[in-house]
């Protein structure tokens, strides 16, 4: 049986300012390791309030989610927390470099919080990951002292600094031009064919999402389509 990553049962999303409105209905997602997925649909249709579902940066909804097969639906913060440091990466639309550390540093700072191995070790890992995507020899700049791509870059090899079972992005190339939406493709697709990583994107890019493995489609807070591609 495949190794299931994540997976949701039921979830189901209200707001309630001005009034109780219902954003996301039964939603019901499987993704297995090394699977490379997109998340689309037309704006407000609800990807970007899954995506925080998923992640535990949103504990308010119904129904259940699992990563590992653990349940994390009604854990604590805490533990939420370390679960979102320990074992999901993420890359956003905007790379989020903090500017007064070099890129090095920038990379290791989640590895810093989790603590779990020596700094010495975190070095070598975040200049390890750099070289594999060509960024080590930035290692010691400042992060304005980079182009957008790469700075995207550094922060896809923040999100792997402490071995996440799924990396999720939102919007990871949306703020990229067409040469640089293909080298993170590029990126992302070698991390699971060398990796056996497990990417989730949501993306607006829709020739960005035809690449990938398996297509979610949203529309008015429903899955519509969960087409896989090849």
């Amino acid at each position: 049986m495949a190794n299931i990553i994540l997976e949701t049962k039921g979830v189901t999303k209200y707001f309630h300012d001005p009034i109780k409105f219902k954003v996301l209905s039964d939603i019901d997602i499987c993704i297995t390791k090394g699977e490379f997925v997109s998340i689309v649909g037309k704006s407000g249709c609800g990807k970007s309030t899954l995506l925080y579902i998923l992640s535990t940066m949103d504990t308010d909804y119904e129904g259940k989610l699992f990563l590992n097969g653990d349940l994390l639906t009604a854990q604590n913060d805490k533990t939420l927390a370390h679960v979102r440091n320990e074992k999901i990466g993420f890359v956003f639309q905007f790379h989020y470099l903090l500017p007064e550390y070099n890129v090095l540093k920038n990379v290791m700072i989640p590895g810093i919080k989790l603590a779990k191995y020596p700094v010495k070790e975190l070095e070598h890992r975040a200049m390890e990951h750099l070289r594999t995507l060509g960024m080590q020899e930035h290692a010691l700049k400042s992060p304005n002292q980079l182009s957008g791509g790469q700075k995207q870059r550094v922060a896809i090899a923040r999100a792997l600094i402490n071995d996440p079972l799924i990396i999720m992005g939102d919007e990871p190339t949306g703020n990229l031009d067409k040469k640089n939406s293909d080298i993170v493709f590029e990126i992302f697709s070698n991390l699971i064919k060398e990796k056996q990583q497990t990417m989730l994107i949501v993306t607006h890019d829709n020739d960005f999402a035809e690449r990938t493995q398996r297509i979610i489609e949203l529309a008015d807070g429903k899955i519509i389509n969960q087409n896989l591609k090849f």
